[in-house]
């Protein structure tokens, strides 16, 4: 098996054992959509090689199905980053590896949206003992902030911190549409 394969082959998989995500699609149809649209392969190798084990969460409009990391905790091949290129520029001493907005441009796809995240919590409890950061609106990244959410206590929580900072257990959940 090539590495394609092994990747469609993990996809098939974690599709069929949790039909509760994405009720009523089929893997056929998922299997067609991306064979139409293979350079979509290389984002969602992205996402499994840094651990976020993707998974269909729903139809992404006109681009067909939304996938998104569905990694019980934010992946860990993607935390102790700050929130973009602009914060990772502004720190002069203890500076992460690179940031959240950047990372994934180059893996090819988008930070969750609040909503997103909302939604996705709804197929699971995820980011229980992490947080992942998640697009920030304008006007908050325009003051220095940035969003991150976590889920504790049962409920889903959006909290805010400055753009520079990074920790150990938070990093970041793609979307891709395909």
């Amino acid at each position: 098996m090539n590495g394609q394969e092994e990747l469609l082959a993990a996809l098939r998989a974690r599709f069929l054992a949790n039909t509760g995500r994405h009720p009523g699609l089929a893997w056929d149809d998922v299997a067609a959509r991306l064979a139409a649209r293979p350079e979509k392969l290389r984002a969602l190798y992205q996402m499994e090689r840094t651990g976020g084990e993707p998974d269909v969460v729903g139809l992404g409009g006109e681009e067909g199905y939304l996938f998104c990391d569905c990694a019980a905790q934010s992946p860990a091949g993607r935390r102790s980053l700050c929130y973009d290129g602009e914060a990772l520029d502004a720190r002069k001493e203890n500076k992460p590896e690179g940031s959240a907005v950047g990372m994934a441009m180059d893996m090819g796809v988008e930070l969750l949206t609040e909503a997103q995240y909302r939604a996705l919590q709804q197929a699971g409890e995820f980011d229980t003992k992490t947080s992942s950061w998640i697009a920030t609106p304008p006007d908050i990244r325009g003051r220095g902030g940035a969003l991150f959410c976590d889920r504790r206590y049962g409920r889903v929580f959006t909290y805010h911190n400055g753009a520079e900072s990074y920790y150990g257990a938070r990093g970041f959940r793609g979307a891709l549409r395909v």
